[in-house]
């Protein structure tokens, strides 16, 4: 009966309308691609089973009617189009059509989201924290002490803010090891990292690691940015070894690491050499950076490609891939691409710098769960530097780069079909 009675109360709140639909296009027309993301974790929020149509205007969502949803809408500054019973029968006719590249996906379920983070200010900022906060999508914050105490298990989704799990402080030891944002963050580190039992950062940090492998062993969504790609699975190849010199850990790093290297712990990346020297800004020659100071490309000419993927056969990388444009502004960061020769021949490839011959946009399987790497770090702002103000995001409410991160968001409460090929 009590249930009966709140299924009564709902309809009545919402003044549910049976015959029409509320279409939220995706292409090109749309005033806040970024807001109608956030609209749709919102009503996944509140049980509200919601339709993906992937390659249809940008691939765009499609609600029930709910009053309450229309003013949310109205609120956040989103286009929309109220659809007939008649119009969205046409619009799914076409999808459906097998010679038509598109498909509907269900979301039935808001992920738990997390971010990888630590606590405090810090002199840059975090592209998937920035767009969160600004498509108004709940997260918690957490880091080391967390993870190694075991609670990733609560969460579905999960990012790796700008980040080093290899215990060398983002090799920031040429430029910044007198600055005091620097010393803070060693200290903090070192003192998480004796409270927990371990004798060096780079332990911790290996542990960490290690707990986020499971994590997507057991069925966790993984994504991270920047240089929490690259010098995660450098953690993970360097499990046995030592690769940090004195200045990190109080001793010297192993001679022999880089033959010690073990590559098939790793997600993404194989057969990279190791950047030894640590008054180099880099972690080893996975990265592409070198190749964008070289003059081939120019902050007007870089851009990278998405692939066009089959949506009724390869789902997956179909919504990973949703945009209303093939063609995205590249962007910088530690770890600004990634060079094709060190990335294993399992791993799909979602969007590639043409120009430069490197991938931008990286995504796999592992166990039960995937993981996707996006290079660079600040989709609009292509060459972030450490101090650089942060960027706001209502001057980018369209931003392509942006909404890849967002369909990793929504990625987890598809119900979704096997990618076939």
């Amino acid at each position: 009966m009590k249930k009966y009675c709140c299924l009564l109360l709902l309809l009545f709140l919402t003044k549910f309308s049976w015959s029409t639909k509320l279409l939220v296009p995706m292409d090109d027309s749309q005033s806040n691609h970024l807001k109608a993301y956030g609209l749709s974790f919102w009503a996944l929020e509140k049980g509200v089973v919601i339709e993906w149509l992937l390659n249809y205007k940008g691939g765009s969502f499609l609600f029930p009617h709910l009053v309450n949803l229309e003013e949310e809408l109205i609120i956040r500054g989103i286009k929309y189009q109220v659809l007939t019973d008649g119009q969205v029968n046409q619009i799914k006719n076409q999808i459906a059509d097998p010679e038509v590249n598109m498909e509907l996906i269900q979301l039935e379920k808001a992920p738990k989201i997390a971010v990888y983070s630590p606590p405090g200010t810090q002199p840059w900022d975090d592209a998937v924290t920035m767009v969160l906060k600004y498509a108004e999508i709940p997260y918690d914050q957490i880091y080391d002490s967390a993870i190694v105490m075991g609670v990733l298990p609560k969460y579905d989704w999960l990012h790796l803010h700008h980040e080093d799990f290899t215990g060398q402080y983002g090799k920031f030891y040429a430029s910044f090891r007198n600055a005091p944002w620097y010393r803070e963050q060693q200290a903090l580190a070192e003192r998480d990292a004796k409270m927990l039992g371990f004798d060096k950062v780079s332990k911790m940090k290996l542990a960490v690691a290690l707990n986020l492998k499971n994590f997507v062993i057991g069925g966790g969504y993984l994504f991270t940015m920047c240089s929490g790609t690259d010098s995660f699975d450098i953690a993970l190849a360097a499990e046995n070894t030592d690769i940090c010199e004195s200045m990190y850990d109080g001793d010297p790093a192993d001679q022999k690491a880089q033959n010690k290297l073990d590559f098939t712990q790793t997600f993404a990346f194989k057969d990279f050499i190791l950047e030894r020297d640590p008054m180099v800004y880099e972690y080893s020659n996975i990265d592409g950076t070198d190749l964008h100071r070289m003059g081939v490309v120019t902050e007007e000419t870089d851009v990278f490609t998405l692939f066009d993927f089959s949506a009724k056969w390869d789902v997956v990388p179909t919504m990973l891939t949703q945009c209303h444009t093939d063609e995205v502004k590249g962007f910088m960061g530690q770890t600004t691409d990634f060079k094709k020769d060190y990335i294993k021949n399992n791993v799909l490839i979602l969007g590639e710098n043409k120009a430069l011959g490197t991938a931008k946009y990286i995504h796999g399987e592992f166990g039960q769960g995937t993981w996707t790497f996006y290079a660079g770090h600040d989709p609009e702002d292509y060459e972030h530097r450490v101090g650089d103000p942060h960027t706001d995001l209502n001057l980018h409410s369209n931003s392509p780069g942006y909404r890849l991160i967002l369909n990793n968001i929504l990625f987890p409460a598809a119900k979704k079909k096997k990618r076939k090929t």
